[in-house]
């Protein structure tokens, strides 16, 4: 359910869904996107209630390291190594009952600072 309201949102941004649950042997990415010549690699994370903290801080840094490097194989799949790429971060809150509330976090981590 998250995952495809991420998927909306970001298509009503001007994005366009490449992928959604990408599955390489190393891990899995969320959903691939690209906006204007940008490929975006995109980690959902959704909370019903903030009791374990912000759906962002579960993107650790092993899950960053995760992300990564099946990003890598998807771009050495595609052949795609010389792409502008970023890494973004999709939070959603859904204790308000009413409509779940949205934050993207754009650039959220940088694999050039990240041993994988």
């Amino acid at each position: 359910m998250a995952e495809e309201l991420a998927a909306v949102f970001f298509v009503k941004k001007g994005y366009t869904v490449l992928e959604k649950n990408y599955h390489a042997p190393c891990g899995e990415i969320d959903l691939i996107l690209t906006v204007l010549d940008t490929l975006v690699f995109a980690e959902v994370k959704a909370r019903r209630d903030n009791g374990c903290g912000l759906p962002q801080e579960a993107v650790t840094l092993r899950k960053q390291r995760q992300i990564i490097r099946a990003a890598q194989w998807y771009l050495q799949k595609k052949g795609w190594c010389d792409r502008q790429m970023r890494f973004d971060v999709l939070a959603i809150d859904f204790s308000d009952d009413r409509r779940p509330v949205i934050e993207h976090i754009t650039n959220a981590f940088d694999c050039a600072n990240i041993w994988v």
